[in-house]
């Protein structure tokens, strides 16, 4: 049987990374102290299990109530005391996961691997919240978490060589492939993308170009897949501008202020794909 793994943050991210757990077979405990969060969490994922089946379509893929069923929700962290490793997605703010991870450290054995899904706060600011420096590591999932087979792997200067291995084992037995980068703002994805995304926010605002327009010249001038902005939607607004906050924060450079275009969207609730409308309009 599989070692039992614990999530926090019942969010998007959250749950993508539970989608990836359940479906690969391993029991997982979910915490989310807001109630709201959890109350909806189960409905959710067994939606975005369903969602992401149409698209792979997979015939040995097992029952949705099978793979929901190997998951526990819980607002208490205390129910983390028998999970040897967790994976930290709560919200890119970095009070809030600087508190998460000392109360992971206060109620995960001592042995447990803390991992951080954060897209941009340094691995060892986090890991200074807990007395096992050794054990904590970055884990960037893009999303959708279920339907991206690579994984930014964030070895922190204090990250010890079997925590990394761990995080690299899990990651292969969720069909993963863990590229290994050194810590820092951003890390190497988004200390690049990020910028990208603002800069691309500026010009829509300046009327150089619609979005639309944007997103086909990344496309067939450079080869993207998406182009910066349907990037933008599907990551999600809000997690952007926290994202661009936190890089900003700890490099003290105006280059990352979140671009005007992009607050008034997340003013206004237009959070990306997940409400339906950012950029782009999404049903």
């Amino acid at each position: 049987m599989r070692q039992q793994i614990g999530v926090v943050g019942a969010g998007t991210m959250g749950l993508g990374v539970t989608h990836c757990l359940a479906e690969a077979g391993f029991p997982v405990v979910v915490v989310d102290p807001v109630p709201e969060a959890l109350g909806t969490a189960p409905v959710r994922l067994a939606e975005e299990l369903r969602r992401i089946r149409l698209v792979r379509r997979d015939p040995a893929a097992a029952p949705v109530s099978t793979v929901t069923g190997r998951v526990r929700w819980t607002g208490r962290f205390e129910d983390l005391a028998g999970t040897g490793f967790v994976l930290e997605c709560a919200p890119e703010r970095i009070p809030l996961k600087e508190a998460v991870f000392a109360e992971l450290d206060r109620c995960c054995p001592a042995g447990a691997v803390l991992a951080s899904v954060t897209s941009a706060i340094p691995i060892d600011r986090l890991a200074a919240c807990t007395r096992r420096p050794a054990g904590v590591v970055g884990l960037h999932f893009m999303n959708p978490a279920p339907m991206k087979e690579t994984v930014e792997l964030v070895r922190g200067p204090r990250t010890g060589p079997d925590t990394l291995r761990a995080a690299g084992d899990l990651l292969a037995a969720l069909g993963k492939t863990g590229i290994v980068v050194a810590d820092g703002p951003g890390f190497a994805l988004n200390r690049v993308l990020m910028p990208a995304i603002n800069e691309a926010a500026a010009v829509v605002g300046a009327g150089t170009a619609d979005a639309a327009t944007v997103d086909r010249l990344f496309q067939q001038c450079l080869g993207h897949q998406l182009g910066p902005l349907r990037t933008a939607d599907l990551i999600g607004l809000d997690t952007v501008a926290d994202t661009l906050g936190v890089l900003a924060e700890c490099t003290g450079e105006p280059r990352f202020t979140p671009d005007e275009r992009l607050l008034e969207l997340i003013a206004a609730g237009h959070l990306g794909r997940k409400t339906g409308r950012g950029f782009h309009h999404w049903r």
